[in-house]
């Protein structure tokens, strides 16, 4: 009988094999996939992720930001550059999902592509796992298969609340001209906004809507479209691909009786700017420790993991809610008296590369915008 199984190679699931292989327990991760695969991303990651892994990242790193542009509506452009702020991390997804994987598989995981799991059997001493041709047995069940993925609604930790996303891949003929610069557009999206990373080979434009239960497809698909077009994009070659988002809510559960959710099947996004790498790669390494020690006997780990995830990133993440709250319910203001001060870019780089939390900004970023909404409140 294996350790751990864990159902799904993206980044939260093989870093959660990758830091289990390192530990010494036998780890199987299954994906329905073909492996490398593609991945609608924007593909823009947090440097602070290199400290959680021994490995450089550097194979895998396109491009950094070092520069971020802000519009309204294609206008009023603020361009800062990010001081005092480690660049971000450009990466093609199917290349930095690859990446992991082998490093996962040097630590000794064995990682199996083409394998759909169609279904899962709890037993007395761990999990029996079904796939198409065969039956795998383990200790402890991990779902990590997305927020499409079957395994966390088998589990009974399933009650996710979608919003919409979207990503357009628009190819060009030779490397953008400012190729450390990213694009954030506040006015054109109801309810979210768009945001424009250059890599070596073209343009991921992405956009969410982040506020409300009533995300309109051919709006944002509309929206993303006219974005590239008067950007000065030629979309006849572009791909576009839309995904629902499964963004951070309280008093979420993230275990059950020997298994665990990781990453986007756990619904981590944050809920005001989608991020979603770095917080599934951290549950990853959190959900491997617990694993981990409840091998070794430690009958609370589990509980542990999901009180763990609700007070280092769900507390933060009920701030960032109330802020995309406010933020998006009036954006012209927001953008005037947030994100066109010239700190903003400094503090929004900070925050995702985990130098600064929301909490060390929500209060006097609320009474900010409070101000600018209710004329002579102090």
């Amino acid at each position: 009988m294996l350790d751990c199984i864990i159902v799904g190679a993206g980044p939260g699931g093989v870093t959660t094999a990758y830091h289990l292989a390192k530990k010494g327990h036998s780890v199987l991760v299954l994906d329905k996939a073909s492996l490398p695969r593609s991945k609608p991303c924007g593909g823009g990651v947090s440097p602070a992720i290199a400290k959680w892994f021994d490995f450089d990242f550097t194979p895998v790193i396109d491009n950094s930001i070092t520069q971020v542009q802000y519009t309204w509506k294609m206008g009023d452009p603020v361009q800062a550059p990010l001081k005092n702020v480690q660049p971000m991390w450009m990466v093609e997804r199917s290349a930095f999902d690859s990446f992991l994987v082998e490093q996962a598989v040097k630590q000794g995981a064995i990682v199996k592509p083409n394998t759909e799991v169609t279904s899962i059997q709890a037993q007395s001493n761990g999990w029996q796992v079904n796939t198409k041709t065969d039956t795998f047995a383990a200790s402890y069940l991990i779902g990590a298969d997305g927020v499409n993925g079957p395994v966390a609604q088998w589990l009974g930790l399933g009650d996710h609340q979608y919003t919409l996303g979207a990503t357009l891949e628009v190819p060009t003929s030779k490397p953008p001209e400012y190729l450390n610069r990213a694009y954030f557009e506040f006015g054109l999206l109801k309810n979210g906004y768009i945001w424009n990373f250059p890599k070596s080979k073209g343009y991921t434009i992405s956009g969410g809507i982040l506020r409300g239960n009533k995300a309109n497809s051919a709006e944002l698909k509309q929206q993303i479209y006219n974005y590239a077009t008067e950007f000065g994009l030629d979309t006849s070659k572009s791909s576009y691909c839309e995904y629902p988002l499964a963004l951070w809510r309280e008093n979420r559960t993230l275990h059950t009786q020997r298994a665990l959710i990781v990453g986007e099947a756990a619904a981590i996004l944050d809920p005001l700017t989608a991020e979603g790498i770095r917080p599934s790669i951290w549950t990853g390494i959190k959900a491997a420790n617990a694993v981990s020690q409840s091998l070794q006997g430690d009958t609370n780990a589990l509980a542990q993991y999901t009180e763990i995830v609700k007070q280092e990133w769900g507390a933060d993440m009920v701030l960032a809610q109330r802020l995309a709250g406010i933020f998006y319910q009036f954006p012209k203001i927001a953008y005037k008296v947030g994100v066109k001060r010239p700190a903003a870019a400094q503090i929004m780089g900070k925050i995702l590369c985990g130098e600064l939390k929301y909490g060390d900004i929500t209060e006097q970023a609320v009474s900010r915008l409070k101000k600018s909404l209710i004329p002579g409140m102090k």
